[in-house]
């Protein structure tokens, strides 16, 4: 076989390890960086029904503290 055979046919087995390695690399920091966000989006969504709770309870109380001083004031 031909030098010049050899010397494509190891080029193209050194373009294609190196490819794939560089794919494999970057699916592994997409993977790292979708789980991330995935991590950060779930905190994000577990404040926000935190805050509709606590809205919730905040709105009750105004109520109560309101009857309460309707009483209180001869209502």
């Amino acid at each position: 076989m031909p030098d010049n055979v050899i010397v494509a046919i190891l080029s193209l087995a050194g373009t294609l390890i190196g490819s794939l390695l560089g794919i494999i690399a970057s699916n592994k920091l997409v993977d790292f960086r979708l789980k991330s966000l995935e991590d950060r989006v779930n905190k994000h969504n577990n404040l926000i029904e935190r805050m509709y709770q606590v809205e919730d309870r905040a709105k009750s109380n105004s109520h109560r503290i309101d009857e309460l001083e309707h009483k209180t004031h001869g209502g």
